[in-house]
């Protein structure tokens, strides 16, 4: 069992840029102290009969200067500056109605009817990778380097652990008993969320790479790898199942849906699978060769993918698509909160939008979204 580190305040620190101006040396304009004497021998200038329109420049008809790219030190400067990462790589709904986005610029809770946001968290790293929230209302953030528990109350970090089974935290679910489950790039462990303690770590995990986590109606915990899908016993973290051979192999995004069937996305591939045989009971026609990236059931039964190049509604029944979803502020989608608000809520590369029923078109959330100039 590791401690984690507590933290009591989080000390926001604010860096002010104070530019010195140099001073300005008094420039004296010599004045003679009285003017000089007129003198009558002095030759009066000659004034010149000058036509105004001699006087004024002529320029060619020629077009002007083709434009010139900055220098190399200019344009490293440039880019520099517009290094800005605007992706939402999470979300998570809370309790108490509100949504948590987790941006690469931050971590924010807005308010999902009005689209107010609400509070900020300072973060030291804002690489975050997965967000869940505990049975007590404390939001977990699980980032590049490593996991780290916030109190909604304040706003403030409260602890974090940097000794997991790796730092990169890629997926975080909190079990029916109320443990949580961190899944990194080099396994899974079990954590106490109240007090703080790893119980135990899933080093060996098959397919090394907890990529995604999904519960099934056992309680049981189906895991996302580099070589198909794990489940794990909850109680004793022991490996309970293995499916592996599927196509495309890597399963980057998963789901159950309410009828118990595993729904592994694919970087090639939707696939939708059983989980007593292991047999894949269909890959859906219209995902075939499209990286999928999130999966998530909505309330009305239908289920909502997101890919590298779009967004779709499924029957989950057929696999027909039923709509595609324009207006994104990135064809990339990363993360899903379906019945948030009345609203579905879309993580991509460039920013957060939100969707309502009978909506033709997505809506971006302007406070996440890369400003158009």
């Amino acid at each position: 069992m590791v401690l984690f580190y507590k933290r009591t305040k989080l000390l926001g620190s604010t860096l002010l840029g104070l530019i010195a101006l140099p001073s300005l040396g008094t420039v004296a304009l010599a004045i003679p102290a009285t003017a000089p004497e007129s003198n009558s021998n002095t030759p009066t200038p000659k004034i010149l009969n000058v036509n105004p329109s001699e006087l004024t420049p002529a320029y060619p008809a020629t077009s002007p200067p083709r434009r010139v790219d900055p220098l190399p030190d200019d344009r490293n400067l440039q880019e520099r500056l517009q290094e800005n990462d605007y992706r939402v790589s999470a979300l998570q709904a809370e309790y108490t109605g509100n949504l948590w986005v987790a941006s690469w610029r931050g971590l924010s809770r807005i308010d999902p009817n009005t689209g107010k946001i609400l509070a900020r968290v300072s973060l030291p790293n804002v690489a975050i990778g997965a967000l869940t929230q505990d049975k007590v209302g404390r939001l977990w953030v699980g980032t590049y380097e490593g996991l780290k528990r916030v109190d909604p109350r304040s706003n403030e970090i409260t602890a974090q652990n940097l000794f997991l089974p790796s730092k990169r935290v890629l997926s975080l679910l909190v079990d029916k008993r109320g443990y949580l489950w961190a899944g990194t790039d080099n396994g899974l462990a079990l954590i106490s969320p109240d007090q703080g303690l790893i119980m135990t770590t899933v080093k060996n995990l098959p397919g090394v790479s907890a990529n995604a986590l999904s519960l099934d109606a056992e309680g049981q915990l189906w895991v996302g790898t580099l070589d198909g899908v794990v489940r794990v016993n909850t109680a004793n973290a022991l490996i309970m199942k293995r499916i592996d051979n599927l196509p495309g192999t890597t399963v980057q995004a998963l789901a159950i849906s309410p009828e118990g069937l595993i729904w592994a996305g694919m970087p090639n591939n939707l696939l939708v699978i059983n989980p007593k045989t292991g047999a894949v009971l269909r890959s859906v026609t219209r995902l075939r060769g499209r990286d999928v990236t999130a999966i998530r059931f909505a309330k009305d039964g239908s289920v909502w993918v997101g890919t590298g190049n779009g967004l779709l509604r499924l029957n989950p029944s057929t696999g027909a698509v039923l709509d595609e979803v324009p207006g994104l502020p990135s064809s990339r989608v990363l993360s899903l909160a379906p019945d948030v608000g009345n609203k579905l809520w879309i993580g991509t590369t460039e920013g957060l939008a939100w969707l309502m029923p009978k909506m033709a078109s997505a809506t971006p959330h302007l406070a996440f979204t890369r400003a158009v100039k």
